[in-house]
């Protein structure tokens, strides 16, 4: 048989007769590593351990301790699920179960509801399969022949599922004892690999295919890990996130509401409309220093200028229309650039007016399906921090760096300085040449380099007209929120027609720089609410002071604490109702009030206040006005905290 070179991590290199399996290749390496290896990856693609190998290759074996082996861990857990599932509730159709962040699901076909109350036997029935330790193995199987299997089982599902498999691609079925499945794989070697760390978390509907048309199937969602110790931390981080979901808390902290006539539209109650209006003073002052001019473009626009922009072609079936009587097709803006190149157009421009900074709180609409929204998070109708800057190629890396520089100022203003930066290239559905493309990349990419930070390869997650940095923050529980984004764009400038004078007298399209910060203002504030578990910085907080009575005589010295308060420009309120102190107190720390300021006959006389801040037990009396003053220095935006410094 024909030889082959196979090349290992360590770079030496050992020569097997072709179709050698990767278990056979660890058994040549070591009998420990035989035994503790579960899959490979050869030339960079995760593959079973079964697999031969038949040319020259490099070989990374996998063992269950290697990070790789966690989707594989994950992957393999759903097969077990399915399994359980269809042990215990016999008739049940299994139909997709793929790996997902943190863990997996299965979607099943079932008349009854499944309920957490499910959980523990489907759990048990897991771990007993895991304890057969049966081997996962791979078959190929005639496409009829597995069509003719899954319909005498009466699985429809997956009849649908091969029907939609390219003619071009084998039909993979993976056993682990007598129960298989249909899958694309790869996995470890026995169902005994998983290991016992792992739950069932939640049940929820979804339907077939993503197609609010089709079925509603019953999707169990699961977490899995490599020890007991890694599952623990993420089901207590979990917990925490529970105790900070920003929907509840905007809900106790009266923010904001959502409801069945606008979905994925917030109504902003004052509290959070208050919020709001800080961050967008905040960002305009930092913005507006750093040469950004303010406009605003209209939220709709006629169809064809969709269609010249590239938006209706790639983007279309995201975008809200309406036809006007004279039969007029307009289109909700689902992103700010069309509007602000027309701004750009209007005037002869020169390139001694470059760059030209646009700024905008654009308004935007998408369309996100029903199931897809999740409060502030993933909305339908949101504010974008949006900014393009006009400039010449020669004037993109500078006016990067500028950007990347007030980007990572403004979130650490926020307290987020864990800040991963990915770069994504072009992605499969784009306009533009590959010449273009290749242009645009190189721009971003030195720009890049030179923040001298790190930055992650993000393949083919740029935008539709230009590769793109995405700035990802990490909360105070781990978890990672893509918020900021550069672009560079050598495209929409031209097919809009923008272009500017040169200094040769002669017409040249600018190269146009998108720009956001915060991304979307609804979301950011879910951020901060989680980020902060709903206790916001007290330059944030929509009512930073509240005066509460201990009794009714104390009631006009509130009343005077409480404008001296406002006088000194503090949001502020005051509880004058006739219940006891302690019940206000709990009520208002409740709503996450970040001071409260409790007057009673004492105070009143001695002109002093309780002081006590949230998430303390403690109150510190003081004068009225030595409170005024400290609360006064500490509510002062950070950025304008640094200029008075």
């Amino acid at each position: 048989m024909a030889k082959i070179t196979i090349t290992l991590p360590d770079g030496q290199k050992r020569d097997f007769e072709a179709g050698v399996t990767g278990r056979e290749v660890a058994a040549a390496i070591s009998k420990s590593l035989a035994k503790k290896a579960v899959a490979m990856k050869l030339d960079g693609a995760l593959k079973d351990l079964a697999d031969p190998i038949e040319s020259d290759a490099e070989v990374v074996l996998i063992t269950r301790d290697d990070p790789e082996a966690l989707e594989l861990i994950r992957h393999d857990c759903a097969h077990v699920l399915a399994e359980a599932v269809q042990e215990l509730f016999p008739g049940t159709q299994v139909t997709i179960g793929p790996v997902i962040e943190n863990g997996f699901y299965y979607d099943f076909a079932r008349d009854e509801p499944f309920t957490p109350d499910d959980f523990p036997a489907i759990e048990a029935k897991m771990r007993e399969i895991i304890a057969r330790n049966e081997p996962f193995t791979k078959e190929v199987w005639e496409r009829e022949q597995a069509k003719a299997y899954f319909k005498e089982k009466g699985e429809h599902y997956k009849v649908e599922l091969i029907d939609a498999i390219p003619e071009s691609e084998e039909i993979r079925i993976y056993r682990q004892g007598e129960w298989l499945d249909l899958c694309r794989g790869p996995h470890m070697t026995s169902t005994g690999r998983i290991g016992d760390a792992f739950k069932l978390l939640r049940v929820a509907g979804a339907y077939w295919r993503g197609d609010p048309n089709r079925e509603m199937l019953q999707r169990i969602y699961g977490t899995a890990w490599a020890d007991r110790k890694a599952l623990r931390a993420h089901l207590k981080m979990l917990e925490e996130a529970e105790k900070r979901d920003h929907r509840r808390l905007g809900q106790q902290m009266d923010l904001y509401h959502f409801q069945e006539e606008a979905p994925g539209s917030v109504f902003w109650h004052p509290k959070g409309w208050t919020i709001f209006r800080e961050l967008v003073s905040y960002i305009r002052r930092r913005q507006t220093a750093a040469g950004y001019i303010e406009v605003n473009s209209p939220d709709m626009m006629e169809r064809t200028l969709w269609e010249k922009s590239g938006h209706w072609e790639k983007f279309g079936e995201n975008m809200f229309t309406t036809i006007t009587p004279d039969e007029r097709v307009y289109c909700c803006k689902p992103m700010n650039c069309p509007g602000h190149v027309q701004i750009f157009k209007h005037g002869l421009k020169s390139y001694r007016d470059l760059p030209l900074r646009i700024a905008e709180f654009g308004k935007v609409h998408r369309y996100e399906p029903s199931g897809a929204l999740h409060g502030l998070m993933r909305v339908r109708h949101f504010t974008q921090d949006d900014a393009h800057v006009f400039c010449t190629e020669a004037q993109i890396t500078e006016e990067c760096l500028a950007m990347h520089e007030l980007i990572l100022s403004i979130y650490a203003d926020f307290g987020f300085t864990d800040v991963v930066i990915k770069f994504s290239d072009r992605p499969e559905k784009r306009v533009g040449s590959d010449e273009v493309w290749d242009r645009a990349e190189a721009a971003l990419q030195q720009a890049a380099a030179e923040t001298g930070g790190e930055v992650e390869l993000n393949p083919g997650e740029g935008a539709f007209y230009g590769p793109k940095l995405e700035y990802v923050l990490r909360d105070a529980i781990g978890r990672e929120w893509q918020c900021g984004t550069i672009q560079v764009d050598f495209n929409l400038p031209g097919r809009l027609g923008a272009f500017y004078i040169g200094p040769d007298g002669a017409k040249h399209e600018p190269v146009m720089l998108h720009r956001a910060m915060f991304g979307s203002l609804e979301r950011f504030i879910g951020i901060l609410i989680e980020n902060h578990a709903g206790a916001l910085p007290l330059w944030l907080a929509p009512v930073q002071a509240m005066v509460l009575t201990i009794v009714s005589e104390a009631d006009s010295y509130a009343r005077e604490v409480r404008d001296k308060l406002e006088a000194a420009g503090l949001r502020a309120d005051m509880d004058l109702r006739n219940e006891k102190i302690n019940y206000k107190v709990r009520e208002h720390s409740h709503a996450k009030l970040p001071v409260l300021l409790v007057v009673g006959k004492r105070e009143a006389e001695e002109g002093t206040v309780s002081m006590r801040r949230l998430g303390s037990n403690k109150s510190t009396v003081m004068p009225l006005e030595d409170a005024i003053k400290q609360l006064s220095d500490e509510a002062v935006p950070p950025d304008l905290a640094r200029a008075r410094s």
